[in-house]
């Protein structure tokens, strides 16, 4: 028996960690995040250094397949990311050259053979005004190249993303959800149980 993977996937700024946070405490799980800060080619890419996309692109990659590896995966419990694997591509293919997608495409479908698929896959939405205050308010740096024509087409395409075979879906927009009130942290959380159990 396996644990159970929860991803969260949706828009920068759309409330995926602070979801994933809430859903440690009360499931209760443990936490996967992106590693953004450890990233040494984030900022560089985002501010149009081509040269760096390609890196920045496979390290969260390679992140991603360390932290979900099928080798090391524990047998019991919960675990809850804050990214959902499928989303690498989205990034990947709005960022890199044609020959980087290429290379990134070949190594990304090698390594998706290794990694643990989610039993609950969780989409979250927001309108693009909200995700742009968000972003606003937060003040990291590298996130000011996120415009609106650029988070809408990430919206866009993370509403594409379908789950995998045997894994089921939430959608929850995170405009009317408030996943710091207990009572809506409450509701959400049963939510997910009940997709687990079944």
């Amino acid at each position: 028996m396996a644990a159970k993977l929860i991803s969260i996937i949706g828009p920068v700024a759309v409330g995926k960690t602070t979801l994933a946070e809430c859903l440690a405490a009360q499931l209760p799980a443990e936490i996967l995040y992106e590693d953004y800060a450890g990233n040494p080619f984030l900022a560089g890419s985002f501010t149009g250094r081509d040269e760096l996309m390609l890196p920045s692109q496979l390290y969260f990659l390679l992140g991603r397949v360390g932290q979900l590896s099928l080798a090391t995966w524990p047998e019991a419990g919960v675990l809850v990311s804050d990214y959902g694997f499928s989303q690498d591509r989205l990034f990947a293919a709005a960022s890199l050259a044609r020959d980087d997608l290429k290379t990134y495409d070949y190594l990304s479908a090698k390594l998706a053979r290794l990694v643990r698929q989610p039993d609950v896959l969780i989409h979250l939405d927001a309108s693009v005004e909200t995700l742009l205050g968000r972003i606003a308010r937060r003040g990291r740096a590298y996130e000011t190249a996120f415009d609106a024509d650029f988070l809408g087409s990430m919206a866009r395409a993370n509403a594409e993303i379908s789950p995998p075979s045997g894994c089921k879906l939430i959608k929850l927009n995170a405009e009317t959800i408030d996943f710091r009130n207990a009572a809506d942290a409450t509701k959400v959380a049963q939510q997910i149980r009940q997709a687990l159990d079944k």
